[in-house]
């Protein structure tokens, strides 16, 4: 790790000073705010239809069918995105990417106009938006650094998750007003987001592409994974991510709780998915303005642990209130964990090899994310919506114990910076 003075700390005025890092960030915010939109709204969509002809239990097992078909794609394409990202010009990939995904949100606003939505199609463009996001999530992580001097990505890593934090509050506000009129609106809004996410993309003026690495494509794949291997803190903080959310990922049967279980409504719903981007965001808030210095494992395992703990007491709540406030401890305890994550991961990684690296870390998200939503989906089947939220707060929780005794050093690393 770098051994920089802890007292040496740029301000965070200085990423003002950043014009092409500002036209990401904006990029970023918007890019993220649709895919909220268009998430939620799937999600909605999804439930609404199949709870037509389904039990409560079989509906929430197709709201996870769609995390995993948008995983499906991402786990497929990981080596090949990879390479891409260190071969490419990274700019002009990620805007690639955002033509992909405004097709899908094209094709579910006229799907949801004709009234032709059907629970196929809603899983088929699923899997279009993973393909596209697969190739996007290494181009666009790659990029970034690109755009900052090394002495502000501490900062600019805190300002990108305040992106999507922020997005993910407004986002699922907004696409619970949205699905209330009708899912048309919240997919045409997410279509616009995306188009403005490309415009800013396309502005940015530093050199993006990396430079040229010698080998195959095969020899570059194989490159990446070895690095992620043999480096214990990265390998050690992506798969914890991927474990600990696998089994904590409560937020993928939010609609069940809404409307079977708290009985709040397409209006609750959108609450309750907003609130743990409004704990992320008060965490993501604090730290772009106060970096975390030293102890940096010891700060990620924690947050983890009160993640796993957060979700139990979620899983047990019957009232409004309560399931809002651990909804919003768990998205403040899940940002502080991927804050340190991702800038251990950022800060050990060359330039030539992010691209691989975000590759496999993005797949891993992935995993964690779609796969738990599909998780989620499969345990809710046999134990029921609020048996699948507690058995996932109960093995984040152990999660959290067994790496922290695998990778010592992931839990003694101190500096970030």
């Amino acid at each position: 790790m770098p051994d920089a003075s802890p007292d040496i700390v740029p301000s965070a005025r200085a990423l003002l000073k950043e014009r092409d890092y500002l036209l990401f960030w904006g990029s970023r915010w918007c890019g993220s705010m649709a895919a909220q939109v268009q998430s939620v709204a799937l999600g909605w969509q999804m439930y609404a239809l199949a709870r037509r002809t389904l039990g409560v239990q079989e509906s929430a097992f197709l709201v996870g069918m769609i995390g995993l078909a948008a995983f499906v794609p991402v786990f497929l394409l990981t080596l090949p995105a990879g390479e891409a990202a260190d071969r490419y010009d990274r700019r002009k990939l990620a805007l690639a990417c955002v033509a992909g995904e405004m097709l899908t949100a094209f094709i579910l606003t006229l799907a949801a106009w004709r009234d032709v939505a059907t629970p196929h199609l809603l899983l088929g463009v699923a899997v279009l938006f993973g393909a596209s996001r697969a190739f996007f999530a290494p181009a666009n992580t790659a990029m970034g650094p690109m755009l900052v001097p090394r002495e502000l990505l501490p900062r600019s890593i805190a300002w990108n998750s305040l992106a999507w934090q922020t997005a993910s509050i407004t986002g699922p506000a907004v696409a619970g007003v949205l699905v209330g009129i009708s899912p048309a609106h919240a997919f045409v809004t997410a279509l616009i987001l995306f188009a403005v996410s490309g415009l800013c993309v396309t502005m940015i003026r530093k050199n993006t592409k990396p430079e040229t690495q010698p080998g195959s494509r095969w020899t570059l794949m194989k490159q990446g994974l070895s690095y992620v291997w043999r480096e214990k803190i990265v390998f050690g903080a992506i798969s914890l991510d991927l474990f600990a959310v696998l089994l904590g990922g409560a937020t993928a049967l939010l609609p069940v709780f809404a409307r079977d279980v708290l009985h709040v409504g397409a209006e609750g719903f959108g609450i309750l998915r907003a609130s743990p981007a409004i704990g992320a965001t008060a965490v993501a808030l604090w730290l772009a303005t106060n970096p975390i210095r030293r102890k940096a494992g010891s700060y990620m395992f924690a947050g983890v642990a009160l993640f796993g703990l957060a979700t139990c007491v979620f899983a047990v709540s019957k009232v409004l209130w309560l399931s809002v406030t651990a909804l919003a401890v768990l998205g403040g305890a899940d940002m502080l964990s991927v804050y340190v994550r991702q800038t251990l991961i950022q800060l050990v990684t060359p330039d030539a090899m992010r691209g691989r690296v975000a590759a496999v870390s993005s797949v891993f998200i992935g995993a964690s994310n779609e796969l738990g939503e599909f998780e989620s989906g499969v345990v809710a089947r046999f134990l029921g919506p609020i048996g699948a939220a507690l058995f996932g707060g109960v093995g984040a929780l152990g999660i959290t114990g067994l790496w922290a005794w695998l990778f010592p050093a992931l839990r003694k690393a101190d500096r970030l910076g």
